[in-house]
């Protein structure tokens, strides 16, 4: 078995071993996996993180040893950086830019200096609603997980992280995740709302705000009303998602 982290501050994770294949997540900076298949130019990984698998371009990734990668992955408390856009150092002062949500970690393959706003450990569940806030009006991007652009899971799996909790990768994946609610007035800031689309299939997920608001991506970052019918969109005057179930994972 390989293993590798991310050295660069987004790397591209593809359905398919071809610069041209749809992107179906990103690895953030210091993102630790397994290699599960190495070719010339590709290699198909695991994200330790969230076990979501993909391709990745062999000449964006680094490859470390079993010793390192075990280090990273028995971290008690994970570092993240927490601004928009912070900076690394390298010993020659070279400055590496990283984006909210990278993992810091010093290893003998990521030997830089951080010195910009971080958090570590679980917080209070108060501060995923606070967290949310921050990506407001961030673009829609299939299968980002950036401030810059983001799809709907890489949203709530970002935010749930930087408050020190982990979920998978797609909004199916989450809705396996937690314990689910009867009804919406059961619901706290924080939980997560599960959408469905015409042939059931969850495809759609937000977070629960109060006051029967739900922040979630549908064409950017966005606030709207929740109901027990789903998703009232403030700007079109109709529903855009079909609600499913809530799910409390805090």
């Amino acid at each position: 078995m390989q293993y590798g982290i991310c050295h660069l501050s987004i790397v591209a994770v593809k359905s398919m071993a071809d610069a041209t294949s749809p992107m179906i997540t990103q690895l953030l900076y210091g993102e630790h996996f397994k290699v599960l298949e190495q070719r010339k130019l590709w290699s198909r990984i695991r994200n330790a993180f969230d076990g979501c698998e993909g391709w990745v371009s062999n000449n964006q990734i680094s490859l470390i040893d079993e010793t390192e990668f075990e280090k990273i992955d028995t971290l008690d408390t994970p570092k993240y950086s927490t601004d928009l856009v912070s900076y690394l150092t390298s010993e020659n002062s070279v400055l590496i830019p990283i984006v909210m949500g990278s993992c810091i970690v010093n290893t003998p393959t990521l030997p830089y200096t951080f010195e910009g706003e971080h958090i570590e450990g679980k917080m209070e569940k108060y501060n995923i609603v606070r967290t949310a806030l921050m990506y407001l009006n961030a673009p829609y991007l299939l299968g980002g997980k950036t401030p810059f652009g983001l799809d709907c899971s890489g949203f709530t799996q970002l935010v749930y992280k930087l408050c020190g909790y982990q979920l998978f990768r797609s909004a199916l994946e989450q809705s396996g995740q937690g314990d689910a609610l009867s009804f919406i007035e059961e619901s706290e800031p924080g939980d997560l709302a599960f959408f469905d689309n015409a042939e059931g299939e969850i495809y759609h997920v937000g977070i629960i705000m109060k006051n029967n608001y739900v922040i979630h991506v549908y064409g950017k970052v966005r606030l709207d009303r929740l109901d027990h019918t789903g998703i009232f969109n403030t700007d079109t005057g109709n529903y855009t998602h079909n609600l499913r179930v809530i799910k409390k994972i805090i």
